[in-house]
């Protein structure tokens, strides 16, 4: 992940639908995060750290170095 491209959609019928145009080729896949309305409410220095960690994070799901959530979930669940 190079650059950080926001682009705002909703959800009409269970379908993620785009509320601007976008000059993307013809069949770009993206990864979609959802992010709290809070983000909203950041400051600028806020959100860019939040972007910084959101980048470091891509960069890790693209190598395979992210645990899986139900792991960590599970270890936090069990007993000590």
């Amino acid at each position: 992940m190079n650059a950080m491209h926001a682009i705002k959609a909703q959800v009409r019928n269970g379908h993620l639908v785009i509320d601007e145009p976008t000059d993307l080729p013809e069949g770009t896949e993206w990864k979609l995060l959802l992010v709290d309305k809070l983000v909203d409410e950041m400051d600028a220095e806020e959100r860019a750290e939040f972007l910084r960690e959101l980048e470091i994070s891509g960069a890790e799901a693209d190598a395979g170095q992210l645990i899986d959530a139900a792991e960590v979930l599970a270890k936090l669940r069990a007993p000590v």
